[in-house]
Order: structure tokens, then C-alpha cells, then sequence
């Protein structure tokens, strides 16, 4: 997308504190209407570039464009602030009821005691705590706090939102519910939105594009199909929660496949690349299905290994099976499959995936 089509541009931007570089983005955009999810890993730069983005900070090179406009003056970047509107991951609430506290930006932008009301008690009754409207603001719960310090952001209408991080704080079931509603509202209204996080749950749930930090640099940028289905490299598979990474060489060509030997198997990888080359195959954990030993049943999946299970753990309302098949792998299976195959230390079992389930990842470090 040009510069002049967005509504948020980076160009040439650099950020050092005490003289260590901690952001180098050379060209970065955020489209109207979508939701840009940042995500890495704590250090990577992530509220440095969102502070940029939202002119609250002036990188020491470079520019931030809005709307093809860069800001120059404070006066400029101050009266581009107020189109714009964040929320942070500690709710900043004063003393005052929560409808105060919901309408006190309208307030400093002199909106009137009518349009205010008319402005904020439908965010209100969208977020869940209309009931609360009347209570202190200060004695709220965490849950609570968020949900009001999101109806103050979207009452003001704002031409872009920023999130940084604003659930890191909160209970998974509390965050769940809330993850679940800003999607809706985002889904709703389409602001333009760029949030960031270390959870890569969220950025799949609310991101229409993942752009991923690490070290400062932008490591790669796409679909959510893209950078958790095809990471640019190993760093950004390990990022974004691929736990399978087998080391091999790539041995054969045919019919648009990969044959990577890997610890003295072939496996079949859809994907480009040349005869001779060491490669990474990527499999995502739920990518991989579990089955009974034995004469493999007629499917699509032209990879399939038997191994013994080395592990099994409970992750939430599915389990971890980790497979030893020469090559260790890990599957991520319902509490249905752990009970149908038997799945224990030391059961037989068999792993299958599809070629198209499998990527090549470029090993950290090459070029």
C-alpha cells in the first residue's frame, strides 16, 4: 500500500535510548479499518513503535506519517493526538465515577454536558458495565477498569485506537470474556487499530494483519494465515508457536514438493527449494494427527512416521502429546483422542500430517 493510501505510515524510523539502538523499522503501514497486531518477545520494541505510531514519542530518525502527513510542530502532533485515542495495559482512571472518567476526554475537547451523555452511555451498555456507571471509578476490578477505559477510548470516536497490551494484566477467564467483545467492537465499528502483545492467541483473535518485532526490527508482516502458517524464518517459527522444527536437507524434487531427509526419513514439505540445501520442516502442534500403529488407513497425508509417546500433558481443554519417532514431535490432541488411542508414556503410535501442513523454515542465522 503507497504512504498517501494509509492512514498510518513509518518511514526510516530509529529509536536508541542511552545510545543502544531498541527500534529500526524502515517502512511499516497500518490501513484504514483493519487491526495491525504487533507481537515479540518483552524487549522487542513493541510499545517503542506504538508510541511512535500514536506521536507520543519522537523517534531520533525518521518519520511517522498520518493520512500522508507528517506532523512537524507540537502543535501539529497535539492536534493529531486528539483524533486519536490508547489504552494501556494499567487502566489510568482518576477519582471520579465511571461515567466521569468515560467522558472526560469529550470534556477536554468541549464536547457539550448533553452530547457527552448521548456519546458515552451507549459504549457504556456495549462494554457490559452500564450498571456500573454511578460506582468509583477506583473501585473497580481489573476486568472492570479495562472495560472502562475502552469505552472512554471508543467514545471519542477516534480515527485510530491504540492497545498496548491491555489484558497482559488480567485473569485468563477475565481476559477471554474481554478478547471476545473488543473483537466484536473492532469487527463493529472497524477502527482503525493497531494492538500490541506477547500473546499470540490475541493476535490471531483480533489481528487482520501480524506484524512481528524482534530486536527492534521488523522480522516479518502479513495475513495471520502468513506469519503463523509460513514464518519467515526460525525465530519467528518459535515466536508464533511452532514447536516442530526438524533439521534436515532437502534430497528430491517432484510435482511441486519438498523431500527433506530428516534423521534418515523422507518427508514431503510443499514449498520451493533446491536439491543440496539444509532446511528447517515446520509443523504447527495441531497440524499433526495421532493414530492407532499399524497399515495406514487411505488419506491425503503423505507423511507418516511411528514412534512411542514420551509425554503426556494437560493444556487447558486439550493435551500435549509428545511422540518420540526418531525425531521427537509434538501434537496438540483433544482429551477424546488421549482416551480412543490410549495415549500414555510408552504407547505405540503413529503421527501423519498433509505436505501442505509442513513448511520449509529458513535456520537462524542464514541468508
Amino acid at each position: 500500500m503507497a504512504e498517501d493510501a494509509a492512514v498510518l505510515a513509518v518511514r526510516d524510523v530509529r529509536v536508541r535510548y542511552a545510545g543502544r539502538p531498541v527500534l529500526d523499522v524502515p517502512a511499516l503501514t497500518v490501513r484504514a479499518g483493519e487491526t495491525l497486531a504487533v507481537i515479540g518477545p518483552n524487549g522487542a520494541g513493541k510499545s517503542t513503535l506504538l508510541r511512535v505510531l500514536a506521536l507520543l514519542e519522537r523517534p531520533e530518525r525518521g518519520a511517522v506519517l498520518f493520512r500522508g502527513i507528517a506532523p512537524g510542530s507540537e502543535a501539529e502532533r497535539l492536534a493529531l493526538r486528539r483524533r486519536m485515542a490508547s489504552v494501556f495495559q494499567e487502566p489510568l482512571l482518576c477519582d471520579a465515577s465511571v461515567v466521569a472518567n468515560v467522558a472526560l476526554p469529550l470534556a477536554f475537547r468541549g464536547v457539550g454536558r448533553r452530547e457527552r451523555q448521548a456519546r458515552v452511555r451507549p459504549w457504556l451498555e456495549r462494554l457490559g458495565i452500564a450498571p456500573l456507571a454511578d460506582r468509583p471509578a477506583r473501585g473497580l476490578s481489573g476486568g472492570e477498569a479495562q472495560r472502562a477505559s475502552l469505552a472512554r477510548a471508543f467514545a471519542t470516536d477516534p480515527e485510530v485506537l491504540f492497545l498496548d497490551e491491555p489484558f497482559a494484566a488480567l485473569d485468563p477467564p477475565t481476559r477471554d470474556a474481554l478478547v471476545e467483545d473488543l473483537a466484536g467492537l473492532l469487527a463493529e465499528a472497524r477502527t482503525t487499530t493497531v494492538f500490541v502483545t506477547h500473546d499470540r492467541s490475541e493476535a490471531l483473535r483480533l489481528g487482520d494483519r501480524v506484524a512481528v518485532l524482534l530486536d527492534g526490527r521488523l522480522a516479518q508482516s502479513g495475513s495471520p494465515a502468513e506469519v503463523f502458517g509460513a514464518p519467515a524464518d526460525e525465530t519467528v517459527a518459535r515466536l508464533v508457536g511452532v514447536e516442530n522444527l526438524l533439521p534436515g536437507r532437502v534430497v528430491a524434487l517432484r510435482d511441486g514438493v519438498v523431500e527433506v531427509e530428516v534423521g534418515g526419513r523422507r518427508l514431503a514439505v510443499a514449498g520451493a527449494a533446491r536439491v543440496g540445501d539444509a532446511a528447517l520442516v515446520g509443523v504447527r502442534p495441531e497440524d499433526l494427527l495421532l493414530e492407532a500403529p499399524g497399515p495406514p488407513r487411505r488419506t491425503s497425508a503423505q507423511n507418516r512416521l511411528e514412534g512411542v509417546v514420551a509425554r503426556v500433558a494437560p493444556l487447558g481443554p486439550v493435551y500435549r502429546v509428545v511422540v518420540d519417532c526418531g525425531v521427537r514431535l509434538t501434537a496438540v490432541v483433544t482429551r477424546a483422542a488421549v482416551g480412543s488411542l490410549g495415549l500414555a508414556a510408552g504407547a505405540a503410535v503413529a503421527v501423519s500430517f498433509k505436505a501442505t501442513a509442513a513448511h520449509l523454515v529458513r535456520p537462524a542465522g542464514s541468508r
